[in-house]
């Protein structure tokens, strides 16, 4: 294993990338490398002042590429699909030496992306073609639902997936022909930079894409007083204070916040199959997966089999500090996110939680690195039984009926991802319909829910407001304008008519509209 840092990531080429971020004051954040605190550069921090015009830019480059044709603008990320793949690798080694996740999490952290582009490649035509629909008057009147960009979309990007999230959620914007401007965390700001130049090498209108940093009290409020629409994913807590200015600005907001996710495993669950995916689902990422499991419910008569084989494998996780495939556990974000993990641990501990695996930090491997965790009799007293830990730790639980369970997994202010296995599809069917989460996932943990592109993922309860992806994804950074047209004037009563005869008519053309099912 090495961490030496890639030899592509010169100071040079780091410059040139933060080079694009407004920071007038001159004042910078130290962007480090995970893995050894090493500097990598000196990151801009942008001034109210700095965001307005990046606003004002971003405005002057959407009038015109709001006139550019669908098929012309479509044709900028057919190019760009290919530029992505092309310099996965580059961008593999950026979010790795950002962000410390592990090889395998940063490159699978390229593909989202290409994904959206090509889901939605296929699927705005359609989307965002006008429809003609009927009018009141059946043959003399028509409707026409067509969309319009918004203008300018702000994004506030987190640290977690910042090449994902900075980027999957700006292309459906702009391909309905908004512009935007993203705020990446500070920590990780290097690969959506990348990502954006990518854009513009494809043919993306420079200006168009505008990037913005600083920390998030500093610079949010001017951000979102100047967008038009705002896309966040980050903490409840966050989204709230992001909602409530969104609300007063009177513009639409998309909030995808925390959650405690649960996974209910059935009796009839074949072990070798779930405790795979059960790892990945829990300690994937490091555990900083939004949609990460944190809460498992085993059942009763198998309790004792399923808790050996998923701490074992727990307990043979390699972890490690690595540029290669060799380590399948990386480090945490920061060494103050390492912290607050360890605080949940230490809370569960004193309350009366068992360690059945892990529990420490390893500085002896890097600054921000903390073992997989497997924790017994949590509770929701503790801090790791109510909140969000978002780190590599996770409670195991008991039930004796499926009723408990679902009860045990809807026992949460969040609802933003669930996993349900069994032997039997339409046993685990039945269970997730009753699970109160914006996703669940069937025999796997978190994947395949997030994956599939065509349909809306969000939260429900305090885990969020709208949702990415689907049709629904691309219509939410657009205004609906209703073009209506009336052929003849027949509408109204007319001069000296008798109002009886009049009411009479309508009455009748409301059962003949019925019949003939206008809409």
């Amino acid at each position: 294993m090495t961490t030496t840092r890639p030899s592509g990531l010169t100071d040079a080429f780091l410059e040139s990338l933060v080079a694009r971020v407004p920071g007038s004051s001159g004042a910078t954040w130290k962007l480090t490398e995970v893995y050894t605190g090493e500097l990598l550069v000196e990151l801009p921090q942008s001034t109210p002042e700095d965001i307005e015009r990046a606003f004002h830019a971003a405005r002057a480059a959407q009038q015109l590429w709001a006139q550019w044709p669908l098929k012309k603008r479509l044709e900028v990320f057919e190019r760009a699909h290919t530029l992505l793949i092309d310099n996965a690798l580059t961008t593999t080694d950026l979010i790795q030496a950002e962000s410390g996740k592990n090889r395998r999490m940063a490159i699978e952290e390229t593909c989202d992306p290409p994904m959206i582009i090509s889901h939605y490649l296929k699927r705005a035509p359609k989307v965002l073609t006008p429809k003609k629909h009927g009018g009141p008057i059946p043959f003399l009147s028509s409707s026409t639902e067509v969309h319009v960009p918004k203008g300018v979309v702000g994004i506030i990007a987190p640290w977690n997936f910042p090449f994902a999230t900075g980027l999957s959620d700006a292309i459906p914007a702009l391909m309905a022909g908004n512009a935007v401007v993203v705020k990446p965390d500070n920590k990780t700001a290097l690969s959506p930079l990348y990502g954006i130049s990518l854009l513009e090498e494809a043919g993306l209108p420079k200006g168009l894409f505008q990037v913005v940093c600083g920390e998030g009290p500093d610079v949010g409020p001017t951000l979102i007083d100047n967008a038009d629409y705002i896309m966040f994913t980050g903490s409840t807590a966050t989204g709230r204070v992001i909602g409530e200015r969104a609300g007063r600005n009177l513009i639409g907001c998309c909030l995808e916040l925390g959650g405690k996710n649960p996974m209910v495993v059935l009796d009839d669950v074949n072990v070798e199959e779930w405790v795979e995916s059960a790892a990945f689902g829990v300690f994937g990422n490091t555990g900083q997966i939004c949609m990460h499991i944190e809460r498992i419910y085993l059942p009763e008569s198998r309790y004792d089999e399923l808790k050996d084989a998923f701490v074992e494998r727990a307990r043979n996780f390699t972890i490690g500090a690595s540029y290669d495939f060799g380590p399948e556990i990386g480090s945490l974000v920061s060494p103050d996110h390492r912290d607050r993990v360890a605080a949940h641990v230490e809370d569960a501990i004193a309350k009366g939680a068992t360690v059945l695996t892990g529990g420490k930090p390893r500085p002896d491997i890097g600054p921000a690195f903390f073992e997989p965790t497997v924790l017994e009799g949590v509770t929701k007293d503790m801090l790791a039984g109510r909140t969000e830990t978002f780190g590599p730790v996770v409670g195991l639980y008991s039930y004796r009926t499926v009723d408990e369970a679902v009860k045990l997994a809807n026992d949460t202010d969040y609802g933003l991802n669930a996993s349900v296995w069994s032997g039997d599809i339409a046993r685990a069917e039945a269970i997730a319909e009753r699970i109160d989460s914006g996703n669940v996932n069937i025999n796997d943990a978190l994947a395949t829910a997030y994956a599939s592109k065509a349909t809306p993922s969000g939260g429900v309860k305090s885990s969020g407001v709208g949702a990415r992806h689907g049709d629904q994804g691309l219509l939410k950074y657009t205004d609906v304008k209703n073009v209506a047209v009336l052929k003849k004037q027949v509408l109204g009563a007319r001069p000296g008519q008798d109002y009886d005869a009049y009411v009479k008519q309508m009455l009748q053309s409301l059962k003949l509209m019925r019949r003939l099912r206008v809409r």
